[in-house]
């Protein structure tokens, strides 16, 4: 029987995310090499990781195709001066992709299959827009199994506001308008910066260096956010400035076990503890992470109260509210996105796991009163993921 073992974060980085399309900062430049710049920036911040140690690679995306096609893990791997000895692959789980690829990797580590690996994503919405290319099968529609709104994701939400009274637009907004607010005051005081890897990025106006994400906007006030049109339906409550915007960017995390982290010198800044994904109709998938939560907390042994801090991706902020409601926390809980969200920062899709696991880390480094925090989020055609981190720093006490 094979012994299990402890799986860690050592590390994660990422770009800043752009936004999408001909105006975005990332307009010509290319998605593996996104995340190809990422990784460089991971392993150069990592000297004591050999890259020759290095196991496997799994990048994500959601629509692999062209740039973000070819086998992304191994393109990436060769691109970024990994040995030829390391091996790669791509992965798709939509929304969750990156997460997918964290816990696909530290599933193998913790049966001793690997090391040390590279786990990550990249999402180039400009260039790729979600589903762009995708056939899917008629039978969906003939045979009644997914409602014709099911892989619109703006829909999906504005089904959750139907059953759920409750989430008002105004709780929407508010949320929205928070998220703004806390990414500013992250920025401000230098909390996003250090896990940032700069692009140089070009435009008609000539070359630049990307140094921080581009769709922030923090002068969103609940006024403004009220009168934004609903382009999921007339006299809706999802608007762009209650949801995540479309957007280009990459992450990728450093996973290893934990007896070769101590081997290698490499400090631990997250421990794996359980993970779960789950699946519901997909005509109202942002409630995933709902199950998918219960699941993993119950793998772990835990209950929600253990959770100190939670770093949910805001695909849309109704999607974020309909998990606090479920489990009793209030839509205002310190503890929940302290330093905004992808309302703010962006969501550039297979990419945006690892950013919730990179933020966490950070968080984790400042808040060792702090044991257990989650990272979840819901994932495109019905499905929800979340991972449960232990904080290395714990000590005890009480804040």
């Amino acid at each position: 029987m094979a012994e299990r073992h402890e799986v860690v974060f050592v590390d994660g980085v990422r770009t800043p995310f752009g936004r999408a399309g001909e105006k975005g900062m990332y307009w010509n430049t290319r998605a593996d090499d996104l995340v190809v710049k990422a990784m460089v920036g991971l392993l150069e911040r990592n000297p004591n990781a050999p890259k020759d140690r290095i196991d496997d690679v799994a990048i994500a995306a959601t629509t692999q195709q062209g740039d973000q096609g070819l086998t992304l893990g191994r393109t990436a791997a060769l691109l970024a001066g990994l040995p030829k000895s390391v091996p790669g692959f791509a992965i798709d789980r939509m929304c969750a992709g990156a997460m997918t690829s964290v816990t696909t990797l530290a599933g193998g580590i913790a049966f001793g299959a690997y090391d040390l690996v590279i786990a990550g994503g990249v999402e180039h919405m400009g260039r790729h827009p979600m589903g762009f290319g995708a056939d899917p099968n008629p039978r969906f529609l003939a045979e009644k199994l997914v409602g014709e709104d099911a892989l619109n994701m703006g829909s999906t939400a504005e089904r959750i506001h139907d059953r759920f009274p409750q989430f008002t637009k105004e709780r929407s907004d508010r949320f929205a308008m928070r998220s703004q607010q806390k990414a500013a005051a992250a920025y401000e005081n230098g909390k996003i910066q250090p896990d940032l890897i700069p692009v140089a990025i070009r435009s008609e106006a000539g070359w630049g260096l990307a140094t921080r994400d581009e769709a922030l906007r923090p002068e969103t006030t609940m006024e403004g956010l009220a009168g934004l049109k609903t382009p999921f339906r007339p006299h809706g409550r999802v608007t762009a400035g209650n949801s995540s915007g479309l957007n280009d960017g990459a992450t990728v995390s450093l996973l290893s076990s934990e007896a070769t982290a101590k081997e290698l010198d490499l400090t631990a800044k997250m421990k794996l503890v359980s993970f779960a994904f789950a699946g519901v109709e997909p005509e109202i998938m942002g409630i995933g992470p709902v199950p998918s939560t219960e699941k993993a907390l119950k793998k772990a042994g835990l209950r929600i109260d253990d959770i100190g801090l939670f770093e949910l991706n805001e695909a849309f902020a109704v999607q974020v509210l309909s998990l606090l409601d479920h489990f009793g926390i209030d839509d205002e809980d310190p503890r929940v996105n302290q330093w905004g969200g992808a309302i703010a920062i962006g969501h550039p899709l297979a990419s945006s796991g690892v950013r919730l696991m990179i933020q966490l880390a950070a968080q984790f480094a400042e808040r060792p009163d702090v044991r257990y925090g989650l990272t979840a989020m819901c994932v495109g055609l019905g499905q929800g993921g979340s991972v449960i981190w232990e904080n290395p720093y714990f000590d005890g006490t009480k804040k």
